[in-house]
Parts: structure tokens; sequence; C-alpha cells
């Protein structure tokens, strides 16, 4: 009995070990050799199943790209008919989340379809429309159906009660680089609430208006789907490539980072950059393409 339970756990740890791409991590690990800050990175290949990991259990601010998590919790409801997504919603003026947001320019009592506020909330991050979501479905909601779908970590920390001491470190949400990959992948796999609303969440994900880092590295002519999040000390973004060689899911989210300021250089829009364009290279070697010349002074997305 002893013998094949030792069996059977060497089976497991070679298994486990074969699905450890050295090489890419190898390249990683130099990539991000320097930064001043924190960098957790997540990748896997879908196809292969092989991943690379740097600090990929960490727990990082996730910023705006919780906003996910809240798009689940509202597809959720919508499975269950407790909300309908061409519904008609009515706006006030107490919903204002302070910024540019569209949504935020609003009249008082105009009235919007759900499906334009969770567009807004997606592709252009508006945080008028996400914190409206948030209220519509409730933090507690969303959080309950992340633990449902065996998410340890990930939360909604901003508006829920009991999370005030985490919000205070994180702000409002908070996630390590694998879980935010594996959601990616629940969307992906059709297991995100359902098929039909995991196809829907695609959809909107496709769509991102903020595609200046990440998605730049990537041919225009590739579908993606991806979510930025940025504070003062913490850039971050996960993305799914539809890769023609096969899909491909990486997080890279950086914290405590020393150069805070919101123009396209800042260390950790960079170093998104960079991981990105290896890892497009890496799973597609033959590829040439390359961000064309003079494309900087049309990627000035405010």
């Amino acid at each position: 009995m002893k013998l094949k339970l030792l069996t059977l756990f060497i089976i497991f740890t070679t298994s486990a070990l074969a699905q450890t791409d050295k090489k890419l991590t190898a390249q990683l690990q130099n990539a991000i050799q320097g930064f001043h800050g924190q960098v957790g990175i997540y990748v896997q290949n879908l196809k292969t199943g092989k991943t690379a990991a740097i600090n990929s259990d960490t727990l990082f601010p996730t910023a705006s790209m919780i906003k996910v998590s809240i798009q689940c919790g509202l597809m959720d409801k919508i499975e269950k008919d407790e909300m309908q997504y061409n519904q008609k919603l009515v706006y006030r003026d107490s919903l204002l989340y302070p910024g540019e947001d569209i949504l935020g320019s609003f009249k008082d009592k105009d009235t919007i379809q759900l499906s334009k506020v969770a567009m807004l909330m997606i592709t252009m991050s508006d945080n008028t429309a996400s914190t409206w979501l948030q209220k519509l479905v409730g933090g507690d909601y969303i959080n309950n159906w992340l633990q449902q779908n065996g998410f340890k970590v990930m939360r909604v920390n901003s508006r829920v009660p009991g999370r005030e001491a985490i919000r205070k470190i994180y702000g409002w949400g908070v996630s390590t680089p694998f879980e935010m990959c594996r959601l990616f992948t629940m969307i992906r796999e059709g297991k995100a609430v359902s098929p039909a609303a995991s196809e829907r969440m695609y959809r909107n994900m496709i769509r991102i208006y903020w595609d200046d880092k990440a998605l730049s590295q990537i041919p225009p002519y590739v579908q993606a789907i991806s979510k930025q999040g940025a504070v003062d000390e913490s850039k971050s973004e996960t993305v799914l490539v539809n890769a023609p060689h096969g899909d491909y899911v990486f997080s890279i989210m950086t914290n405590h980072n020393t150069d805070q300021r919101w123009l396209p250089d800042n260390e950790a829009s960079m170093l998104i950059k960079k991981v990105s364009a290896l890892l497009w290279h890496y799973f597609e070697p033959h590829s040439n393409w390359k961000p064309a010349d003079g494309m900087d002074k049309y990627m000035k997305n405010e």
C-alpha cells in the first residue's frame, strides 16, 4: 500500500513539474529584473497546459480588474431571471463616481439599458457604471459567487461590509495573478455562470478601449479579451489571447511601484508591454509582426 502511494506521489509530482515551462519562466524572471516594485506573473498555454509563474499566488490590488467579477455576479443574476440584460435603468446624480466617466455625464433621471451600463463598465472601465452595477448586484453576492466557484482570495472589498480592513490595504478588489487567469479561462471555456453568459461576457471583453499596453503588443487582427487595472502604485493587466497556435492567458500584477507617474512611459506600463511582447513571440515564434512605426501617437488613450 505504501509503495503504491509513493508511486502515485512520484507520478503526480513528475506530472506537475512537467507542466512548468522552465524556459519561459527564466525569460520572465529576466524581464522583471530591476523593476522598482513588486511583480506577480502567471502564464498558461491553454493548449499544452504548460505554465510559468512568478509570485502567482501573492495578493495584489486588482483596481479595475475586479470589474470582471462584478460582470460575473451580474450575469448570474440574469441567469436566474432576477435581472434582465436589456432592462431600463434610471440614472440618479447620487450614483456619480468622481472622474471623467461617460456615464457620469448623464443627467438626473436619464434612462439607459443595463446592457449599455455593463458595456461601459468593461469596455471603458467606467467607474460610475461599475459602482452602480455592484450596488444593483450586491458586493456580498459577487463574493459569494466567487467563493462558490472555488476562488479562495479574489474578492470585492469596496462597499462590502466586513472588508474595510483589507480594503485599506488593497483597495477596490484583491486577487492573485493565478486567480485572475483562472477567471478568464472559465469565461473562455464557457464555465462562468453558463455557456451563454460566458459568451456574452467574452463579447464584451474583446471590445476594450484601453489597448495601449498589453494589447498594443498583440497584432490587431488577433482576438483577445482583457481587463486593465491602475492606481498610483499598482498597474496591472490580464489578457487571454486567441493565438493562431493555441490560446494563452496571462496576468501581470504590480504593487508598491516607485514610478507612480500617469504617463505612457511609466515603469509598470512599460513592463506590461514588454511581457506581452515576449509572450506573443514566445508562443508565435514565426510571427514577424511588430507595432507599426509611428503607432505611439495613435495610442494616447485618456
